[in-house]
């Protein structure tokens, strides 16, 4: 082989030297422990006590988080001309001198989170207005009050986002947000806010408002017509009322959760809503009482204190209803109220719903509206209700034609109106767990019965049905279906009879929980070879299930039952043992010394995650298999010793008594054996 030329060589080495200077500049270690990205400076955690004055001269982010700085001078930054981005979160910060940015005029990002703000705020204020072209600024957890975030903000107009989270701030009005015109974003959330007067006026650029988690009691008069983001949640809100006014609101989102609220909230008569968000609070509807007096026509009178004058608004809250225009709302959420009934027609104002929750309500009965009935709805979840009957007009259209989740979980349901699964196009779950409802057997025999009929549903591929008393179910009840999960726990007399009706489900069906089921070890479902995850728990298995092993199960879950002891082999059983990658084991009464457990610990790529609480037996001490004293090691191994020496050793002093006597009673009788053998048998001798 020819030697490479010399050009070239020096070629390469040149390429070699720049290649690796540049990767040293990318990425090395600087004085002081930081890191250095490219022009990004990390020093998190490094127990500073001021920034560095020997870090590179181009850096544009600098990260001082988890630092015990307290005071940033006016010489701190003088090295750092080209900085954008600073953040010094979790210091002790208490002072910001008023020259600290005067050679940074370029910093847009500037992260102060959880430092110590409030004890020099005025002159941490007149360092923060020489920062022109600031966008971002973070306050939270400074313990400010609302006179000290005025004065911080008040020369930052060009602020695009501000968050001071985590304060007392306990009122706003006109004055705490002054010349902030380009605000986005707002996040005054985990304060102690109680009264709002005026204090976004203005904010014409504002979108997104987070209040959470204050003391707010109502909010009336609602006109940030700009606003697409308002999350009120976690407050004590018992009213929200929309200014009544024509204009178009640009709200996306109103998140109302957690709160008082008594009522629907009256919402703007022209919006952009898509979210509704309004679980956890004391709503309902009193359109009709449970007793059929009508309300319809009942009007409320708010009192509205504003400085000197006092108005009286009065509103009927049903027309309010109907006037908020919902056709845009894909998400509502009321879940866990007090909601027992919908007013007429509620739900056709919002043709455009896709996910519908009303879950833990006390509704007894919903009826779905006869035109256009929620055609785009894809989740409908009215578990944890009081429902007795679901109303539906069962014809030739489609019902709930895009429905995919139904969860009517946890009701007094006994039966479905007939053929509502035959025109739900798309339903791939169905949960039907803790009813009282009876799954339809065989064609035919479903006329005149009160149950549920599934059978043709070739959608569905996810049912619950844990809880709903079945009992030893005949017939084909999942006949044209394609289920993949199936939960049918809390069923006892379940397994009591024929397993065919499981016939259906053998080529499709890959996760079942047949969780306390009073399931023995004598039933054999190895006829299901289609099944990946098998839930056995909970039920009363005194030996490892043998057809167990004919399954190709990824993951197995024999928790809460009797079981002594696991096959030693079972790593090794074909197919369980190749394929099985999971195993819940716990409390189950193990016998220490059958020492199964040191044969799955061998056992590659087979995970126990509840490994820590699986205990076993010895004597009256709970054990873990995987740590067994010395003496009951030795015990155990004393307890399964080879049995044939065991026997031996028994036995051995029982023949040598019995020999030793039978020596002793010859020596005794000897003489007169000797003389009864000759006398019987003894003959002259002829000499």
């Amino acid at each position: 082989m020819e030697a490479p030329l010399p050009g070239l060589s020096l070629l390469l080495l040149l390429l070699a030297v720049g290649w690796g200077s540049r990767m040293d500049a990318a990425w090395a270690p600087s004085p002081g422990g930081c890191e250095l990205v490219q022009s990004v400076m990390d020093c998190t955690g490094r127990w500073l006590s001021s920034i560095p004055g020997n870090l590179r001269g181009d850096t544009e982010e600098l990260f001082l988080d988890d630092n015990t700085i307290q005071v940033l001078g006016n010489a701190s930054l003088l090295l750092y001309p080209q900085l954008w981005h600073l953040s010094m979160t979790r210091n002790r910060l208490e002072l910001i001198e008023p020259g600290a940015f005067l050679s940074s005029q370029g910093l847009e990002v500037l992260s102060l989170t959880d430092n110590l703000l409030f004890t020099n705020y005025s002159l941490t204020a007149a360092a923060l207005s020489a920062l022109p072209a600031l966008r971002m600024l973070d306050l939270a957890g400074n313990q400010l009050r609302e006179d000290m975030v005025s004065v911080l903000v008040s020369n930052l107009s060009s602020l695009e986002s501000l968050s001071v989270a985590r304060n007392i701030i306990m009122r706003l009005d006109s004055s705490t947000f002054t010349n902030l015109t380009e605000l986005l974003e707002l996040n005054l959330e985990k304060n102690y806010i109680f009264e709002i007067d005026n204090a976004f006026e203005g904010m014409q650029r504002l979108q997104r408002l987070n209040l959470a988690y204050n003391y707010l009691p109502c909010l009336v008069g609602f006109d940030l017509t700009q606003l697409r983001v308002l999350n009120l949640s976690n407050n004590v809100i018992e009213w929200f009322l929309t200014m009544e006014i024509d204009d178009l609101f640009e709200l996306e989102v109103l998140d109302l959760s957690h709160n008082r609220l008594l009522f629907f909230p009256v919402l703007p008569r022209q919006s952009k809503l898509h979210s509704l968000l309004l679980q956890d609070n004391r709503m309902s509807f009193y359109q009709r009482l449970p007793n059929g007096t009508s309300l319809a026509n009942v009007t409320m009178q708010f009192l509205i204190i504003d400085g000197n004058s006092t108005n009286i608004t009065t509103v009927r809250l049903w027309d309010e209803l109907c006037h908020s225009n919902l056709s845009s709302l894909r998400l509502l959420d009321m879940s866990q109220n007090e909601v027992w009934g919908l007013p007429d027609d509620f739900l056709a104002q919002m043709p455009s719903l896709t996910y519908l929750k009303l879950n833990q309500n006390c509704l007894e009965a919903f009826h779905l509206p006869e035109e256009d009935p929620l055609a785009r709805l894809t989740e409908l979840d009215l578990s944890q209700n009081q429902l007795v009957e679901l109303g539906v007009k069962v014809g030739t259209g489609d019902i709930l034609p895009s429905l995919q989740l139904f969860n009517l979980s946890t009701n007094r349901l006994q039966a479905l109106p007939p053929g509502i699964f035959t025109h739900t196009r798309k339903i791939t779950t169905l949960d039907l767990s803790y009813n009282r409802v009876a799954l339809c057997p065989q064609p035919g025999k479903a006329e005149g019965l009160s149950c549920v009929d599934i059978r043709g549903v070739e959608t569905l591929s996810h049912l619950s049905l844990a809880g709903c008393g079945l009992q030893g179910m005949g017939g084909r009840p999942f006949q044209g279906t394609s289920l993949m999960h199936l939960d049918l726990s809390d069923n006892h007399q379940l397994l009591s009879g024929d397993l065919g009706w499981l016939q259906d489900l053998v080529l499709t069906l890959q996760v079942l929980s047949l969780r306390n089921t009073s399931l023995s070890s004598t039933t054999d479902l190895s006829a299901l070879s289609s099944l990946v995850r098998l839930d056995l728990s909970g039920n009363c298995l005194a030996a490892f299930p043998a057809w167990l092993g004919a399954l190709r199960l990824r993951s197995l879950d024999l928790r809460d039952n009797c079981l002594p002891a696991l096959p030693r082999d079972l790593p090794h059983q074909a197919p369980l043992g190749r394929s099985l990658r999971e195993l819940y084991l716990s409390h189950n009464p193990y016998n220490c010394c059958t020492r199964w457990w040191d044969a799955l610990q061998q056992a590659q790529g087979l995970r126990v995650p509840d490994r820590q609480e699986v205990t076993c037996r010895h004597g009256p001490r709970a054990l873990s298999p995987g740590a067994l004293p010395q003496p009951v090691l030795q015990s155990c191994q004393w307890q399964t010793a080879n049995m044939e020496l065991l026997y031996l050793v028994l036995a051995l002093p029982t023949c040598l008594t019995l020999l030793v006597a039978f020596v002793v009673v010859f020596l005794m009788l000897k003489e007169k054996l000797l003389k009864m053998v000759k006398n019987r048998c003894g003959v002259s001798s002829p000499y």
